[in-house]
């Protein structure tokens, strides 16, 4: 998260005391551990692979996922601190130790989000989780009705780009959705020949002629927790970027509660800064949180 942190200027909200505090993300992944850096702030976990009632997670990509979002650094002396390091984790975990999941448990987890988000204050779903393109059809439409369902219901729904680049409308399902925040790396944009290969994250437009991904954010070599329940490890792709905006939002929210999914969505838009040393404009920008908030 250093490299994170210096682009997308956290300090500036994490000075002025803005950490994310009351504010719920729904995190439907691979688990997660009871990292040090959590605290108490796994509000909620729920297994719907194995129906286990402790958090874990058998894969590490749940945890480290949780971690840019919001962990506290406290291993680290706030080296590695997520980007809003006081809001609360509700986990739904749908994908097993080989990151391999059902679609029918993952729609009952966006239900369960939706169900439960009165009661935790859940304001965002990250979900950095995509269907390969061999998917079935029927299914990839009823996971983008559910992410829909999910927007309509006031929850700012944050979807991984996925790593299938560069091509056009490489963008994986539920990132394709037209109402929901879709993010790609912008390392892979800038810096090409880093991360999981040369051109990994994916583009758009859509085959609905969608700009997607809208916003972009560092994905590429970021240090979070590992899931091995102590310590850092470094990982690569759009799954690290999607949490980067997911926690810029929680900052924002905290700041701004009263903000619907439309409006927050609306202010990425015109808040967003292009890059000059990028040699694509199929986006909106990056975030710099001065900006943002």
């Amino acid at each position: 998260m250093d490299q994170v942190r210096r682009k997308l200027k956290t300090d500036y909200a994490h000075k002025q005391g803005i950490t994310g505090r009351g504010i719920t993300v729904a995190v439907m992944d691979t688990g997660i551990t009871p990292h040090p850096d959590f605290d108490r702030r796994i509000l909620k976990f729920t297994d719907f692979t194995q129906g286990r009632t402790r958090a874990y997670d058998d894969n590490g990509h749940g945890c480290h996922v949780a971690g840019i979002i919001a962990g506290s650094g406290r291993m680290s002396r706030g080296m590695y601190r997520g980007m809003a390091p006081d809001c609360g984790l509700f986990v739904t975990k749908v994908l097993d130790r080989k990151g391999n999941g059902n679609t029918q448990q993952v729609l009952k987890a966006i239900d369960y989000v939706i169900e439960n988000q009165d009661t935790y204050n859940i304001r965002i779903l990250n979900i950095s989780v995509g269907m390969l393109p061999s998917a079935d059809e029927a299914e990839k439409q009823n996971l983008m009705a559910a992410v829909e369902k999910a927007w309509n219901h006031g929850i700012v729904v944050v979807a991984a780009a996925g790593n299938n680049g560069p091509e056009k409308n490489s963008v994986t399902v539920p990132g394709q959705c037209k109402s929901i925040i879709t993010v790609g790396s912008i390392d892979d944009y800038v810096k090409r020949g880093r991360g999981l290969r040369d051109g990994y994250s994916g583009r758009g437009p859509t085959e609905c002629c969608v700009v997607k991904p809208e916003i972009l954010a560092p994905g590429t070599a970021i240090r979070s927790c590992s899931g091995r329940g102590g310590g850092y490890e470094v990982k690569s792709g759009t799954s690290m970027s999607a949490p980067v905006i997911s926690g810029a939002i929680a900052l924002l929210l905290q700041k701004y509660p009263e903000l619907t999914p439309a409006q927050v969505k609306l202010r990425l838009y015109e808040r967003a800064v292009v890059l000059k040393e990028s040699r694509e404009r199929e986006y909106w920008g990056v975030v710099y949180l001065d900006r943002l908030l």
